[in-house]
């Protein structure tokens, strides 16, 4: 199964009714475009999902050891500020800004832009969509990303303000400045 584009942009969805699709159809994931376009994402096979888990993982550890934030899976749905709702197969948001999020904002679709992003290119994504999806985390406030890409045996790296970096798998990615002490050793996939 392939991603599948359904133009709903005269719909004109609102958040609620976004919410209510998904919740409806829990058994697919779906992301919503700035222009209003809806995304139907096929689930991964066990290769991408191992991995994905693997990643998730290792993001989860660090964060129980430093206590600097909230770590997420691949389920959960972020509005970004361009009205985008974006799922990241991994994603991490600093404590102190979830915690200005209300309960009933936290328990929802998150408003806000991840602080660091990893997206993990399966065998059925285009690469162009998914770079493009890495820029409009980046143009919406998400500080690090980091496209991984088994296919060509490649790490993309996004962050503000910076042309894209590649580099070339097996690769020992840092955290940097937003991840503090996080180092992930990234085999050849």
């Amino acid at each position: 199964m392939e991603t599948l584009t359904i133009n709903a942009s005269k719909a004109a969805l609102t958040e609620a009714q976004f919410y209510n699709i998904c919740r409806q159809n829990e058994g697919l994931r779906f992301e919503m475009t700035a222009q209003g376009d809806l995304i139907v994402m096929p689930p991964v096979g066990g290769l991408s999902g191992s991995r994905e888990s693997d990643l998730n993982a290792d993001v989860q550890i660090w964060n129980r050891r430093t206590g600097l934030g909230q770590v997420f899976s691949s389920s959960t749905v972020f509005q970004l500020p361009n009205g985008a709702k974006r799922s990241p197969d991994v994603a991490w948001v600093e404590q102190s800004r979830w915690d200005t999020l209300s309960r009933e904002a936290q328990e929802k679709f998150p408003p806000l832009a991840p602080d660091f992003v990893i997206e993990l290119r399966s065998r059925t994504d285009d690469l162009a969509v998914l770079q493009a999806k890495m820029q409009e985390y980046v143009e919406n406030g998400v500080r690090l990303g980091w496209l991984i890409n088994p296919q060509d045996q490649q790490v993309e790296i996004y962050q503000p303000g910076k042309d894209k970096e590649m580099t070339s798998l097996p690769t020992q990615l840092s955290g940097e400045e937003i991840l503090p002490g996080f180092t992930l050793d990234l085999p050849q996939f």
